[in-house]
């Protein structure tokens, strides 16, 4: 179950309120900042401009690919842990604009996470240390700590486990992996 806060409203959908939950000028700021990042090949500049300009917590060392969008309307409520990579035109989002509420809710991505391009996460989850995310998954739900999940919806394909015991395995039997 993902964690957020629901909001109701009433009359027209969320997003017509949408300037009453969240002030225009920190979405025009929120939104030059994230699309001049997306663009720029320089992974400090990236994290600098995150955490100086959206307030976001982001670990050393954590690379944000080309064309990632983060949530324009509430990215301090994504934080990301050290030497984590997230893949090409990822999306994350800390905000849903429904019918009849908004939801709001934390995204907590972990340390030494790789998530694999055109992948979506949704508000309210956690993704645990150590994690891979395979290319092209919806994260709706929370991912465990070292697991390698995929899928739409997602799934995990493997545990923290039998990763371990496949990568084992592949030193064992002489399977070539580059260093």
């Amino acid at each position: 179950m993902r964690r957020t806060t629901r909001y109701p409203v009433s009359g027209a959908n969320s997003l017509w309120h949408v300037y009453k939950t969240v002030p225009f000028g920190k979405v025009v700021k929120n939104f030059i900042v994230i699309q001049a990042a997306r663009y720029t090949p320089f992974l400090g500049m990236k994290n600098w401009l995150y955490k100086t300009f959206l307030r976001m917590n982001i670990g050393d060392q954590t690379s944000f690919a080309l064309m990632v969008m983060l949530d324009v309307m509430f990215p301090e409520k994504i934080s990301v842990g050290k030497n984590t990579v997230i893949g090409y035109n990822t999306t994350i989002l800390a905000h849903e604009y429904l019918i009849k509420e908004y939801r709001l809710g934390e995204v907590e991505i972990g340390s030494e996470v790789m998530i694999g391009a055109n992948t979506t996460i949704l508000p309210g989850v956690k993704i645990g240390d150590g994690a891979i995310v395979s290319a092209g998954t919806l994260v709706h739900k929370d991912v465990p700590q070292g697991a390698f999940v995929g899928g739409n919806p997602m799934r995990v394909i493997y545990t923290k486990e039998e990763l371990a015991e496949r990568w084992r395995d592949d030193e064992i039997y002489g399977v070539r992996t580059e260093k």
